[in-house]
């Protein structure tokens, strides 16, 4: 019995299975539907394609350089609890994944699916249907970002944060830099800025605000010419509020970010430019599965 290409796509949204799996399965049962679905469960696919449909919200951030190829990768791997993310497994396999990055440059989670998994024979998306059956957990490759550059890196929070920033500077290999670069990527991870400088700031966004905080001064009952005085201080303040450079420095509250950078790069005689930087923290977005313990006590009881 001949099959479609029609058909292998329906076995993949049924299943959840990779294309060639399902390619697979139908050329082995002679294009039957069924057969082709029992193929997948007896090779234990279809059983990582049912974990699939699991909320994944835990897991690892990982920020991590090479060094010598000067290229960075912040990667988010997402399993169901955060017990997962002490598992020795599923740590080795989120360091792979991020070698992997590092290594091959995918553009796209799918891209790097097809990828060979740094260390294995096998494919990152081989390696990831692996670790779903013998954890017993969904876990899911949700994004990363690579870097080249001047980089230092931060983990937060066993995983929790992570962040990597890009520099442009003469002074790179200075011993005092490394202790700067960490004290800006703590204040991106403790602090959450949105933006690098008031230039990064979309102007739709910075519009929008106008707008709000013009409201807001003339529901106070200010006249037209008090009320645009005040929009503009307020805008200073929402831009010291998500702008890295313009924020108070966490440890020093005395100096911006930009005053700290200045003054590192007197220190070092040098200069010194933060170009870039990524931020992510574990589930952001995500809808987190709640259940309390005694629901699931009793679920393992039935």
């Amino acid at each position: 019995m001949a099959f479609t290409a029609a058909d292998v796509k329906n076995l993949r949204e049924r299943t959840g299975c990779g294309m060639m799996d399902c390619k697979k399965a139908l050329t082995e049962s002679n294009g039957d539907f069924d057969k082709a679905v029992e193929y997948l469960r007896e090779k234990g696919l279809a059983a990582a394609a049912k974990k699939a449909g699991r909320i994944a919200a835990e897991g690892l951030v990982l920020s991590m350089v090479d060094e010598a190829k000067k290229v960075g990768v912040v990667l988010e791997v997402n399993a169901e609890t955060d017990f997962v993310a002490k598992n020795a497994s599923f740590v080795t396999f989120v360091n792979d994944v991020a070698k992997t990055i590092i290594n091959e440059n995918p553009s796209t989670v799918e891209e790097l699916m097809g990828k060979k998994c740094a260390g294995s024979d096998r494919t990152v998306e081989e390696e990831l249907r692996d670790k779903i059956l013998t954890i017993g957990e969904n876990i899911k490759i949700r994004r990363f970002e690579r870097l080249e550059g001047d980089l230092i890196s931060y983990v937060h929070g066993d995983g929790r944060i992570g962040v990597m920033v890009k520099f442009k500077t003469d002074v790179f290999t200075n011993e005092k830099f490394n202790e700067f670069g960490k004290d800006i990527a703590m204040q991106i991870a403790a602090v959450t800025p949105e933006y690098l400088n008031e230039a990064a700031v979309p102007a739709e966004r910075v519009a929008k605000e106008k707008e709000i905080l013009t409201a807001q001064a003339m529901n106070e009952g200010k006249p037209a010419n008090i009320a645009e005085k005040m929009v503009v201080g307020r805008l200073k303040k929402f831009f010291k509020e998500i702008c890295l450079v313009d924020q108070i420095f966490v440890k020093d509250n005395e100096k911006t970010i930009a005053d700290y950078v200045a003054a590192s790069a007197k220190e070092m005689g040098g200069s010194i430019e933060i170009e870039s930087f990524i931020r992510f923290e574990k589930g952001e977005g995500l809808e987190k599965r709640e259940e309390n313990f005694a629901d699931e006590i009793a679920k393992m009881v039935q």
